[in-house]
């Protein structure tokens, strides 16, 4: 019994032992240190939210820690050199001769462009076009190329036998290059003269109406002479209205000559 009684208090000894060793180790397990890493998760943690906090909130106001926006400049457009100056003549290919009024800047989707300002007296309207454009245009026609002209509309016609629709859209397409030689084949190759029998298409009517103005103007500019005389010039190239001036030269009234009566006097 005395073994047995022994043995059983030195269980309880040794129970008590191992319970003062445990709580010994948990103790050496909870280091100072363990409390700096949760607190360093946690400023980490704060950080992300802040961070997310800019992306999602455009309004928010950024601190001086946090990246800055860039700031976007005015852009301005590509400086060029000015080929025309202000009271020039030139040829739009869309609208025909124009004459440069003044220089003027606009802003077109934050940038600064500077355009020149463009008066079609005919059409009576206004058109712009920017500087850096400018090649679009193209100075009025010398001497030498009105009187090269003269001779495109006086040579015979040449007309493709393609249908209509695609001889069309040829004919548009030199009318809007603005190139003062392809206007005068377009009218040459659809000029009808006076000859009545002949049947036009409104569309060709239209088409031929068209070039004949652009060339006449360009004609009456470069030549310095009145509307009538630069027309004179176009319909005796192309053989038309004939009659007409005829008529017109024969209702002038001729000086009278002085007779015998009137010399003697």
């Amino acid at each position: 019994m005395k073994n047995i009684l022994k043995k059983i208090l030195n269980n309880k000894k040794t129970k008590k032992v191992i319970k003062k060793k445990t709580k010994a180790v948990k103790k050496v397990i909870k280091p100072k240190k363990i409390s700096k890493v949760k607190k360093v998760i946690k400023d980490t943690k704060k950080k992300d939210k802040i961070k997310a906090e800019v992306k999602t909130d455009p309004l928010r106001i950024p601190k001086s820690n946090e990246q800055k926006p860039e700031i976007k400049k005015v852009k301005k457009q590509e400086t060029e050199k000015r080929l025309f100056k202000v009271k020039d003549y030139v040829v739009y290919p869309k609208h025909g001769v124009g004459q440069i009024t003044e220089t003027k800047k606009i802003n077109i989707g934050g940038i600064d462009v500077e355009t020149y300002v463009l008066k079609f007296e005919k059409d009576k309207a206004n058109g712009m076009v920017p500087v850096n454009k400018q090649s679009h245009l193209r100075p009025l026609a010398t001497i030498n190329q009105i009187n090269k002209c003269v001779s495109i509309l006086k040579s015979k016609p040449k007309i493709k036998r393609s249908m209509w629709s695609r001889r069309a859209q040829e004919y548009e397409a030199k009318i809007s290059s603005g190139k003062i030689y392809d206007l005068a084949e377009v009218v040459r190759d659809l000029n009808k003269g006076d000859d009545i029998m002949v049947d036009q298409s409104y569309s060709e009517r239209q088409l031929f109406e068209k070039a004949y103005e652009r060339l006449l103007s360009e004609f009456q500019i470069v030549m310095g002479s009145s509307l009538e005389d630069a027309q004179k010039k176009l319909d005796k190239a192309l053989k038309r209205n004939l009659e007409k001036q005829a008529l017109k030269v024969e209702e002038k009234p001729v000086a009278e000559e002085p007779t015998n009566q009137q010399t003697a006097e």
